[in-house]
Formats: structure tokens, sequence, C-alpha cells
């Protein structure tokens, strides 16, 4: 059974913004689309540019679900299940994310 790993405070990641951090050994691209306390967390690296950079990515919606679109080459993976939304033969590892007394904790 997986651990959750305390990351940072909610407040740290602005609404609508990406942040990265080292999580037990990998680069997680955690996500807060909204003022809510909901976050989403994937893996960092860029399939396609083979670059850590979905963190910087934008926060996009497409037939009512969550999508991250990579800041180099624009290929949209769904923040749920890491799935390529332009290449259905790629997709990336998503985790579990929570808030947890206002402290953003991540499940590999």
């Amino acid at each position: 059974m997986s651990k959750w790993i305390q990351v940072c405070e909610l407040e740290k990641i602005y609404p609508s913004t990406g942040v990265c951090a080292l999580v037990d050994g990998k680069q997680v691209a955690i996500f807060r689309p909204s003022e809510e306390s909901i976050v989403y967390a994937i893996n960092n690296m860029d399939p396609f540019a083979r670059s850590n950079v979905l963190s910087r990515g934008v926060i996009c919606e497409h037939q009512e679900q969550l999508w991250v679109a990579s800041p180099l080459k624009k290929q949209r993976f769904n923040l749920l299940d890491g799935s390529c939304l332009d290449n259905s033969e790629v997709s990336i590892e998503a985790y579990k994310a929570r808030v947890k007394d206002g402290q953003v904790e991540v499940q590999l």
C-alpha cells in the first residue's frame, strides 16, 4: 500500500496554475485548476519533447474534462488518467492527489 506524501501548502499553488515537486525521487506536476481545494498530479515529463515541463502547461477543458497542454508541443494530457487527447497511443502517469488540513499530498 502506497503512502501519502506531503508536498506543500495548498496556498503555495495559485489557482489555475501548476507547480513541479520532487516526490519520492520523481518529478510530479501538481495542478490547482480553481480556487477550490482540488488538486491533480501527473508526471512532469512531456513524452513528446522529452523535457520536464508539464507543470508549466496551460490547464484547459475539453468535453467536461480537465487537461494540461504542454508548453512545448501543445499535446494535451488528461489530469485524471494521464491519457493524451492528441495521440491515443501515448499516456503519462497520473497520481492520486488530495488536500488534507491545508496540505497538498500525493500518492505514488
